[in-house]
Formats: structure tokens, C-alpha cells, sequence
């Protein structure tokens, strides 16, 4: 890949291609025009977006989810900016003011641990990837305003990163506290929940441990609601699964919250449950071994046990201590609870299927009706008492919990009742009872923000021994990182940022007394939760963007990429969008209006990689195809949201239909000139045509880009019929099919268009296709004159007939047994019956 990275996409140039191979008529070079229209393109800038608020053009903003740069651009990235590009070229070529830019994600672990292992800085092989990719992305054909670049580890972006830090401080959405966090031992950083992916670091996949730390969160749990309900607005533009998936991480439910004594104790332990009906099976309680509960509650003769147990517990992951499949463990506390709605004692167990950070870090256990208390109860001889009646064996006997939809018994004033009402009755005597009252918990946890590397927006506070925290003045903004390289971003357990003395020790901003600064670093999605914001202002020196910019182009028409971040990205943008709304900088709550998501590209049924030894390289596969056939490849294979597998499509295949186009639009050019009035042309054909400008444009709008290629593929069969069968090159239908077909291939293959374009066009074109008009389909020619009817003879069909589509049911049975290949099948035989479904079908029964 370093070698990629430092040759571009283009490789192979003494390489034969695909296209060398081709037919002689059709052959053409694609690295000739390649260069030839990059050079154009960067001369005429035809896809730079207009501020003028006098531009009577509708906008449209469209962005690309950008990319991280570890290397050059892969297969998976030809797939996913094919898509968008092609969109944005659309949406330009039917007169939008089109804004679509490009940036790159670029702080983070890679450029850290590539400067570790090259004893340079982060910023050196951050800087030399990212032009390497940008040089791809012109190769590509990518339809990108340039000037809107932007880097998020340049200090002009991370400058705003650390003010908007500094508001969410101000209004209590960013906080500090201890408590335990995942740690990824190989990466030496704590991860937020999100990025825990099946107990392993969703970076490096390495086991996922915990620990006890002091790190910086973003509230975004008081915004759980809002993202919750707002997500209903987004119904129809957004996949539903990543809906879904927002839904469930973000865990509504409903319950109540109930106060159980405990014994020595003197105040209450709260614990959350959405079962508040079953309490009158509550034969036990359970608190996390790890929290600093179940150490306060331990008894003093059960320490020595409790603290061994301590020790097994913590070198567990949370997906072992959930698994079901694991024997349950647990240690008695020697200390009891009292069930609040009948008053008996129970057992107070330290267990290591709870986790701490889930309520208070405790729960009442109901062995009959939940499979894990159960397995805890029969693995310690605890009591399970059925609280709803179920036809099922005693779950103490069978093993297997009951159901807890039936009617409720053995629970005194909620027996008979169903768990509905059960649920709502128990709520109203814990209230009256002052031992509980209904709430609302949330899966969701505050975003932990901290990490503890070098390569990222360092946080704007100072730790002063006298006053505290203190923010960074914002006249000292931004706070930029300090010139470490080499062994010194070697991860030690803390950040890096610890040993650079000289950048930590500071004076206090407000007592002037010794202070230093805080040493972690931000997360890298914090960059990613506005950056399509700043895009519309990238240059602005005032605040993160300039509101009105904002406000005259988002949000986001158009958003594209993975569904790979429907959780952590797209959950903290829509998290951020909504905090900005409260700032006033922004006038709206969601970010992305429409959202599309592009499936994998595959080699064999299976993802590709170096272990499985199926890469493929995209840099080889344009040397050998062009990116015009790549980028149609990609379009064509399968829908947008689906997966590719690289091994079932072909590459050469699209090499030859290019070829087919430019044949066609050098051979209408010779023939005709510009301007022909295309009425007069063959109607056969432009009926082809116009038919083709209408559902390719219908396809493109509904992202069905797959189908607007193939329908492109029946122009291209129908105007070489024309040319060679029918009216010939001269005739101003095929001109006009060839036009067409220029300025429609253009979303998916813009050199071959822009080739097509300039010898159709002469002196009389606009320069570029990406300049001229969507053509517009005639309604006149829409209409069908006429349809093909099937008839059949007792199932089989014996002939066809060209007839009108509003012919008559009678008109049709009459023209169908008067067709001389019915007449023929019914020699000797008695029609009996002939079913008439016009205007295509005509079924005759005969004996």
C-alpha cells in the first residue's frame, strides 16, 4: 500500500490493457483522455459551487462521508465516490447549484503509529497520503470543488474542535469523572462504548479490558429524547436499518425506579426494572462485583472472599460477563435487602452478569421469569417463586424461565391482573408508599471523548491545584499540539502529551499560579460531527462557520457512505446538529436530509484482505481498464446499497461498450452537424430515446443507478441498429440519440462523455459536458403507438400482433382469431373459450 500511495491510482503503464485488446474500430487509449480532461477540468473549474446569494439556481448539498488517509484509495472507495459523484453530476447537469467537497478525516491511530515506527512526526505521513489521494481523486473524475478542501488535524480546523469543546463545557455537556471505561491494551486508549465491537477494539480487534480512569464525556445522553423522536422526520430518507440501529443503541424503555433498604444501611439502593410487576418474585438482589457498591456492602467477614472474587471479575470482558453460555459466579455479601412490597429479606450477591454501569449497578433477581437469575438460583440453591402463570414446567425443575406475558399470581393486590395493569398498579403503590415512582432508562451512555494519544485536537483545559478547571482563554486558541515524533508517541498508558513538559506546565488563566495542561486528546469523531458545516465556510476566521453560509446551504441534501458508522458518526453528528441548534448557529436539528448507504466490494464471497490473499489493487485495475470502466463496473454490478463481489462482473466488458458510445457519437459527428432539427428524424429511434432520458432520469432520482446504466446499454443497441440497418449516421435522430447518451453517461463515465461530448459539440459546445443541460424527454414521444399482443392457443403461443394500447376488448378478439397463425393452430378444432386481456394477451381454448 506505501507503494500505492506514492504512485497514485495509475499503474502499470507498460501493462497491455483491456482496451488494447479490444476491436480496432472501438480501441481507445483511456489514459490519453484521462490527462487531457484533469487538465481541462482544473483550468475551467466546471464544478465549483456558487455563494452569490443572487444565484436564482436551487441548491443542492451534497457530501461524501470523507475519507482517512492510511494510504491510497481502495476498491471500497471507487464504489462508494462513483456513487456520489455520479449524484452530484446529476443534480448539476438539471441546472442545481451543486456544493459537493472533499476533506480528509486525518487524525488518528494510523498516522500515529506509522510515525512511531518511521521516527517521524504524525503530520509527515498524514500530509504525503493525503496528496496522494487528492492526486487519485482527480484521476478518478471526481466532480469536487476543490476549494473547500479542508484537513481536521490542520490547526485552523482543530482551533474551532476545542471552542465548541469549550461551549458544550459551558453548558454542562462536557463533564469530567472517574469511573470504568473500556481500555484497548494494544492501542493504549480508552474507547467509547460505541467502538466495543463483540467485546474486542473496533480499530485493532485486539480483547477490550476495563479499567478505572478520569476522562472527559459530552452529555449526550440529555439529548436522548430528541434523538429518539426526531429520528420519526428522517422515516423514507433514511435506510430503515440505520434507523434501527440508532433506535436500539439508544434503548428507551420504560419501567420504574424502586428503593430497596438495606440492612446496616441507612440510605436506600435504587434499582431501575421495566418488570416492576413481577417484585413479588424478587427472592434475591445482585450488584456488580466491580462497583464501589458492592464493596460498601460487603460485610467485614466476606472480604477476603469478595476481594478474590474482585480480582477474577476484572479480567473478564463485558461480552463474557453476558455470555449465557458461561457458568454463572457470584459471591454472598453477608448482608440482606427487603423486598419493599412484602417486606421479606433477601440475599444480597456480588455477580459478575451485572455490569456497573448499567443503572445504580444493581437489580432485583426473579429467578422464575429471567433465564440469568434463574442460572444463578439453581447454580447457588437460591428460591424461585413464579409470580405469573405460565402452563410451562417449574422453571426451578425445567431449567427454563416463564414467559412473563400471562396473568399475575403469588403477588397479593396484582393477582388476576394482566402485566399491563399489573405495571401500572404496582407503579401507583410504590408512589403511594414513597418507595418508588415510574421511570424512563436509557441504553445510551455519555460519549467518553478522551483519549490517551498524541495524534488529535488536544483538550482546551488546565488543571490548576488552586482553582480547578479552567478553560483556555479564547484569545489563546487554538492550543496546538507541541513537536513530539519517533519513541516519544510510543503509548506508555497515558498520553504522550504527559511527557512534553514544556507544552504541559502552564501558568492558571486565573490566578497565574502553576498549573498544566490536560494531556488527553479528543476523540476523532468529534472532527467527523460538524465538519459539513464547515465546508460551507472553510476558510472563515471568525467561529467554526459563518452562520449564513450554513444557513443558504444545509443541511445536507444528500449524504453518502457506509453503514459501517450508522452508530457512532452518524449518531454524534445528529447529537452535535442538535446542540448547535440550542447555540443558535444553526436553524434546523438533523444534519443529512436524505441518506445513502453503499454495500461492500468483495473478492469471493468474502471481504477482502491480506490474510485471505484476495485484494484487489484499483490503482492496477484502472491501468488495465481506465477509470471510466471501473467507475461503470461499480455502478452497474448491483444497487447502490447492496455488495459487490469483484470476481462476478467484468471490467473488459465495459471496456468494449465505451468503446460502442464513442463509435457512435465519432460516426454521428461525420455525418450530421450540430443543430439539426431532430423532429425529422427517424421517430422509431427518438421514440428509444426519449423513453430512455425519461427512465434513466426516474432511476437516477430513485438511486436505482444500476438500472439507468443498463437502460443506457439498450440506447447505445438501438442507435447502432439505426446507424447500421436503419437511417444511418446522417439522420438527426441519431445525432440527437448521441447527444444523449453523451451528457447521461456522464454521471457514471465523465471522460469517455467529455470525448463524446467535444466531437458531437464542436466549436459550438459549452467546453464540458459537465456544463450542458439534462436533456429533457418529449411527452409526445412517451406514448406508446403501439404494443406486441400475445396470443395462444391452448397455452402455446401461435402468433403476434402490433396493435393499439386503447384497443377494445371485441376489436382484439376479433383481430386474434383472424391472425394467421391462430388460423392455422385451430384447424380442426371447436374454439371453446377465449379469454381477451388487452392490450397484450389473448388466450384461445379449443378442442
Amino acid at each position: 500500500m506505501a507503494e500505492h500511495a506514492q504512485a497514485g491510482l495509475i499503474k502499470g503503464e507498460d501493462t497491455m490493457t483491456a482496451v488494447e485488446n479490444a476491436d480496432e474500430a472501438q480501441r481507445y487509449d483511456p489514459r490519453e483522455i484521462q490527462d487531457k480532461w484533469q487538465a481541462r477540468w482544473a483550468e475551467i473549474e466546471p464544478f465549483a459551487a456558487s455563494d452569490d446569494p443572487g444565484d436564482p439556481r436551487e441548491r443542492f448539498y451534497l457530501v461524501d462521508m470523507f475519507p482517512d488517509p492510511s494510504g491510497d484509495l481502495h476498491m471500497g472507495h471507487a464504489e462508494a465516490y462513483a456513487i456520489g459523484d455520479a449524484m452530484a453530476r446529476y443534480w448539476s447537469l438539471r441546472g442545481r447549484n451543486v456544493l459537493h467537497p472533499i476533506g480528509w478525516d486525518a487524525f488518528g491511530l494510523p498516522a500515529e503509529n506509522a510515525a512511531i515506527k518511521n521516527n517521524t512526526h504524525p503530520v509527515d505521513w498524514t500530509y504525503k497520503n493525503i496528496e496522494t489521494q487528492a492526486a487519485s481523486f482527480r484521476r478518478y473524475g471526481t466532480s469536487f470543488d476543490w476549494s473547500r478542501r479542508l484537513h481536521t488535524c490542520d490547526p485552523e480546523y482543530y482551533h474551532w474542535n476545542q471552542w465548541l469543546f469549550l461551549r458544550f463545557y459551558e453548558r454542562g455537556l462536557a463533564y469530567r469523572k472517574g469511573g470504568y471505561v473500556n481500555w484497548c491494551p494494544r492501542d493504549q486508549t480508552v474507547l467509547a462504548n460505541e467502538q466495543v465491537i463483540a467485546g474486542r477494539c473496533e480499530r485493532c480487534g485486539t480483547e477490550v479490558v476495563r479499567r478505572v480512569l478520569t476522562q472527559w464525556y459530552f452529555k449526550i445522553t440529555e439529548y436522548a429524547d430528541r434523538l429518539l423522536e426526531d429520528a420519526s422526520a428522517l422515516e423514507g430518507n433514511w435506510p430503515d436499518r440505520v434507523l434501527t440501529m440508532q433506535r436500539n443503541w439508544i434503548g428507551r424503555s420504560t419501567g420504574a425506579s424502586v428503593d430497596f433498604a438495606i440492612e446496616g444501611r441507612a440510605e436506600p439502593v435504587t434499582v431501575y426494572t421495566t418488570r416492576p410487576d413481577t417484585l413479588y418474585g424478587a427472592t434475591f438482589f445482585v450488584v456488580a462485583a466491580d462497583s464501589p457498591l458492592a464493596a460498601e456492602l460487603c460485610a467485614p467477614g466476606q472480604r477476603a472472599e469478595f476481594g478474590a472474587y474482585l480480582e477474577q471479575v476484572r479480567k473478564l470482558t463485558d461480552i463474557e460477563r453476558q455470555s449465557t453460555e458461561r457458568e454463572k459466579t457470584g459471591v454472598f455479601l453477608d448482608v440482606y435487602a427487603i423486598n419493599p412490597v412484602n417486606g421479606e429479606r433477601i440475599p444480597v450477591w456480588a455477580a459478575d452478569y451485572v455490569l456497573p454501569d448499567y443503572g445504580t449497578g444493581a437489580i432485583m433477581a426473579v429467578p422464575a421469569h429471567d433465564q440469568r437469575d434463574l442460572d444463578f438460583a439453581r447454580r447457588f440453591g437460591l428460591p424461585v417463586r413464579i409470580v405469573v402463570s405460565t402452563d410451562l414446567a417449574d422453571p426451578a425443575v425445567s431449567g427454563i424461565a416463564a414467559p412473563g406475558d400471562g396473568v399475575l399470581v403469588n403477588s397479593g393486590p396484582l393477582d388476576g391482573l394482566t402485566k399491563v395493569a399489573a405495571i401500572a398498579r404496582i407503579i401507583e403503590i410504590l408512589a403511594e408508599r414513597g418507595l418508588g415512582a415510574a421511570a424512563v432508562n436509557y441504553r445510551l451512555r455519555d460519549w467518553l471523548v478522551s483519549r490517551q494519544r498524541f495524534w488529535g485536537t488536544p483538550i482546551p483545559i488546565i488543571h490548576c491545584p488552586s482553582c480547578g478547571e479552567v478553560p483556555v482563554p479564547e484569545d489563546q486558541l487554538p492550543v496546538v499540539l507541541p513537536d513530539l515524533r519517533g519513541d516519544d508517541l510510543s503509548p506508555r498508558g497515558v498520553s504522550p502529551l504527559a511527557a512534553a513538559s514544556d507544552w504541559v506546565n502552564v501558568e492558571c488563566p486565573k490566578c497565574g499560579g502553576a498549573a498544566q495542561r490536560d494531556t488527553d486528546t479528543m476523540d476523532t469523531f468529534v472532527d467527523s460531527s460538524w465538519y459539513m458545516f464547515r465546508y460551507c465556510s472553510p476558510r472563515f476566521a471568525e467561529g467554526p462557520f459563518r452562520p449564513a453560509d450554513v444557513a443558504r446551504w444545509a443541511p445536507v441534501d444528500l449524504y453518502v457512505g457506509g453503514v459501517e458508522h450508522a452508530i457512532l458518526h452518524l449518531l454524534y453528528a445528529r447529537f452535535f446538529t442538535k446542540v448547535l441548534r440550542d447555540m443558535g448557529l444553526v436553524d434546523f436539528g438533523e444534519p443529512f436530509t436524505r441518506l445513502m448507504n453503499q454495500g461492500q466490494v468483495i473478492n469471493g464471497g468474502k471481504s477482502m484482505s491480506k490474510s485471505l490473499g484476495n485484494g484487489v489493487d484499483l490503482g492496477e485495475q484502472i491501468g488495465l481498464y481506465g477509470v471510466d470502466a471501473i467507475r461503470l463496473t461499480m455502478i452497474f454490478a448491483s444497487p447502490p446499497q447492496d455488495d459487490i463481489d469483484w470476481a462476478d462482473v467484468n471490467p473488459d466488458a465495459m471496456v468494449k461498450f465505451l468503446g460502442r458510445v464513442r463509435r457512435i457519437a465519432s460516426e454521428a459527428a461525420a455525418a450530421s452537424r450540430p443543430g439539426a432539427a431532430a423532429r425529422d428524424g427517424d421517430r422509431p429511434l427518438r421514440r428509444v430515446t426519449h423513453r430512455t432520458i425519461d427512465e434513466v432520469t426516474r432511476q437516477v432520482e430513485g438511486y436505482h443507478l444500476n438500472v439507468a446504466v443498463a437502460r443506457l446499454m439498450e440506447l447505445v443497441s438501438a442507435t447502432r441498429k439505426a446507424i447500421d440497418s436503419g437511417p444511418g449516421p446522417a439522420d438527426p435522430a441519431v445525432r440527437e440519440a448521441a447527444e444523449a447518451l453523451a451528457v447521461m453517461l456522464s454521471l457514471f463515465a465523465p471522460y469517455t462523455a467529455e470525448e463524446c461530448w467535444e466531437v458531437l459539440s464542436g466549436s459550438a459546445g459549452v467546453g464540458s459536458v459537465a456544463k450542458a443541460a439534462w436533456p429533457a424527454a418529449d411527452p409526445a414521444l412517451l406514448v406508446q403507438e403501439t404494443v406486441t399482443c400475445v396470443v395462444q392457443v391452448n397455452g402455446k403461443v401461435r402468433d403476434r400482433l402490433e396493435v393499439a394500447p386503447a384497443i377494445s376488448e371485441d376489436e382484439l378478439r376479433d383481430l386474434a382469431l383472424a391472425a394467421s397463425g391462430v388460423a392455422r393452430a385451430l384447424t380442426g378444432l371447436d374454439v371453446q373459450r377465449v379469454v381477451v386481456r388487452p392490450p397484450k394477451l389473448v388466450n384461445i381454448v379449443a378442442a
